[in-house]
């Protein structure tokens, strides 16, 4: 009878053990678990703050960067001109109603340059439903004829039941249009000043209205009209950062510069209008 004692005895001291064995060894590993995990978070964010310090110093000289160590980290960035020599651009940005997308034809420092006397243009997230909220376009071309700078306006609407009154916008196209990849709901081919030896196209501005409350993303399409080259939109920065085992990538787009958007409206004030 003691020895069955004894031996019950020893066998719940094992069991015990076991139990305590597997509890110490359980949270041994959600320790090193956890502290793995905090190594590649941290690790993560320096490789991402390796890839910043990249696309920052690309912005200051202007061109491409080899692999550079800082701290514990690296990173490298490629400086390229934004869709020059194409036929086709998307804007990079996505835009509200009232914000302005501008599409280059000619630069000074650049030789190639668009000829054409039309352009595709598209707009609108694939699958937009014709509606209230369905963006129309103010599209306006600019161009320099004789030494004088002038302009060409078009705006379109693919809804044509605009309330309370009608905008008396020419009516937009509503079907797939694709560039680059990206496709559209909207779009429209505009007839532009023909280029000739007096009159030289400079660039073309696109504002989405209506849509308030969704950004949706434009771009154009020259393939076929005249000499279907255009000349960089910007600049495009690619840069990568590294730490350990940790790679992040940030793409930039530095667009050329423009004059702030209030300054293509006729009217404006600090402070509201009467009428």
């Amino acid at each position: 009878m003691r020895k069955n004692q004894k031996g019950q005895a020893v066998l719940i001291v094992l069991l015990s053990l076991s139990v305590v064995l597997i509890i110490v060894l359980y949270i041994m590993s959600r320790t090193v678990t956890d502290i793995s995990l905090s190594n590649k978070d941290e690790d993560s964010m320096r490789a991402f703050s390796a890839a910043e310090a990249g696309i920052e110093r690309a912005l200051v000289i202007g061109s491409d960067i080899g692999d550079t160590t800082i701290g514990n980290a690296n990173f490298s960035a490629s400086v390229s001109n934004f869709a020059e020599g194409t036929s086709k651009v998307v804007y990079p940005i996505s835009l509200k109603s009232g914000e302005i997308a501008t599409f280059w034809f000619s630069r000074p420092s650049e030789a190639s340059f668009f000829t054409g006397n039309q352009v595709k243009v598209c707009w609108g997230d694939k699958n937009t439903a014709i509606g209230a909220l369905a963006p129309a376009v103010e599209i306006s071309t600019y161009y320099l004829n004789s030494g004088v700078y002038k302009i060409s306006r078009a705006t379109l609407d693919p809804y044509n039941n605009r309330s309370p009154i009608s905008n008396y916008f020419d009516v937009a196209t509503s079907g797939t249009c694709t560039i680059d990849n990206e496709q559209f709901q909207f779009y429209s081919t505009i007839t532009i000043p023909t280029s000739s030896p007096t009159l030289k196209l400079q660039f073309m501005t696109v504002k989405p209205l209506y849509n308030t409350t969704i950004s949706h993303k434009v771009g154009i399409d020259v393939t076929g009209f005249g000499n279907a080259i255009l000349p960089s939109q910007g600049k495009k920065i690619n840069a990568d950062g590294s730490s350990a085992d940790s790679n992040r990538s940030i793409e930039v787009y530095q667009l050329h510069p423009v004059a702030p958007s209030v300054f293509m409206n006729s009217l404006f004030s600090s402070s509201g209008i009467i009428k």
